[in-house]
């Protein structure tokens, strides 16, 4: 093959490569867009399926970190995971006299750093089947695979599924979860 020829595909293949790139976007997150370039708070405001964790966020005293440059990798609880939690739990830990339990709970869902799902699953994939993630809180999270789908355990044993991977944010990644996952 001549050396024009393959200047020739490698330059296609280049243009490719960066017309995918400019058409892929994050995925919408409860039917609301969400964008590469705002943060995760900013996102999250705008999603109908995390008005539980953004009144918690901010109830917590949050916002300013999460608005900050990180990067950090969230897993967030929708609504409905709140939702499985005993009744009037939410309301108790957004009280003023709760609020160091909320704090920890919240950064519990946090993870230094920008982790995709297909760095976590290679992370898994080195572990023999487990990857071990130390959050902002202190303790560790353990993300495993059931199949595609990336499941995590908390301190207590219980699981949480990644449900939306990969909704990217100029200051880290949501992954979306259904569960809230609970410290020691």
């Amino acid at each position: 093959m001549s050396k024009k020829m393959l200047a020739t595909l490698a330059t296609a293949a280049l243009a490719l490569s960066t017309l995918t790139a400019v058409a892929q976007k994050d995925p919408d997150v409860g039917g609301a867009p969400m964008y590469p370039t705002k943060t995760i708070v900013a996102n999250a405001v705008n999603s109908p399926i995390h008005t539980t964790l953004v009144a918690a966020v901010k109830a917590a005293g949050l916002v300013d970190t999460l608005n900050s440059a990180g990067p950090f990798t969230v897993f967030a609880p929708t609504n409905d995971a709140f939702a499985k939690l005993p009744a009037g739990t939410v309301e108790t830990l957004v009280k003023p006299e709760n609020h160091d339990t909320l704090v920890k709970i919240l950064t519990y869902h946090v993870v230094p750093g920008r982790i995709s799902a297909k760095q976590l699953a290679a992370m898994i994939k080195k572990g023999h089947g487990k990857a071990t993630l130390k959050t902002v809180q202190g303790e560790e999270l353990i993300a495993t695979r059931s199949g595609d789908t990336i499941m995590l355990t908390d301190a207590k044993g219980g699981m949480a599924t990644v449900t939306t991977a990969d909704v990217f944010q100029s200051n880290g990644v949501i992954h979306v979860i259904d569960t809230v996952l609970m410290p020691n």
